[in-house]
C-alpha cells in the first residue's frame, strides 16, 4: 500500500503505539491499515465411495485436480462460500456433513477451512473447471493435486473412512512444506 484510502497521504509502515508487528499507518488522519488472513472455503464432495474432483481452467496450478474451493466472500458464512465454490466450480448440489480440515497458511496468508458433504445429483465443469470427475480412493490423481492443502484433506479422509469417524483436523502447511511440494521457486 502506497496512499491511505480514507485520506489520500501517502503511508508509512510502522509498529503503531501498543501493538507488536509493523502496519501500514497514516501520519494525516491516523489510520491504520490492518492485512488479515484470506479465507478458502470449499468441500470435500462424496458419492457413494467416490470423491468428486475439479481439473482447474484458471491459475494457479492451471489443469492439476483440486476440490472446490475458493476465496470467502463478504456477507456470507464459511459453510454459504463452501456451497457457493461447489456450484461455481462443479455444478453441484451439496449438503455439509460439518468442518473436516482447518489448514493454516501463514507464509501466504491464507486459511483452508474445508466441509465434509454429501454429493446431490449432478455434476458439471463449472467456468473455473475444464472438467469434473469422481474418484474412487485407488484412481485420485494424487501426482497432479494442485496444493498441498488438498492432498492432506484427501489423505485425512480415506484414512477416516477406514476407521468411520470423521474428527476435525488441524494443521498448518509451512514454507517447507509448500517447497517440498512444488519445489524452490
Amino acid at each position: 500500500m502506497n496512499f491511505c484510502s480514507h485520506c489520500g497521504h501517502t503511508l508509512c509502515f510502522a509498529i503503531p503505539d501498543g501493538d507488536d508487528r509493523p502496519r501500514y499507518l497514516c501520519e494525516s488522519c491516523g489510520t491504520i491499515h490492518y492485512q488479515n488472513p484470506r479465507i478458502v472455503a470449499g468441500t470435500l464432495p462424496v458419492s457413494g465411495s467416490r470423491v468428486l474432483l475439479c481439473r482447474r481452467a484458471i491459475s494457479p496450478r492451471k489443469g492439476y485436480w483440486t476440490l472446490p474451493a475458493g476465496y470467502m466472500e463478504n456477507a456470507e458464512t464459511t459453510q454459504q462460500a463452501a456451497a457457493r465454490e461447489t456450484r461455481e466450480e462443479a455444478c453441484a448440489e451439496v449438503t455439509l456433513r460439518g468442518l473436516y480440515t482447518l489448514i493454516d497458511l501463514p507464509h501466504i496468508n491464507q486459511v483452508y477451512m474445508m466441509f465434509r458433504a454429501d454429493l446431490l445429483g449432478g455434476f458439471d465443469a463449472g467456468v473455473e473447471s475444464l472438467e469434473v470427475a469422481l474418484f474412487e480412493e485407488h484412481e485420485v490423481p494424487w501426482d497432479e493435486l494442485a496444493f498441498p492443502t488438498i492432498e492432506r484433506t484427501l489423505q485425512h479422509f480415506f484414512a477416516d473412512r477406514r476407521h468411520g469417524e470423521f474428527p476435525l483436523h488441524i494443521s498448518a502447511v509451512t514454507l517447507e512444506d509448500r517447497e517440498r511440494y512444488f519445489g524452490s521457486a
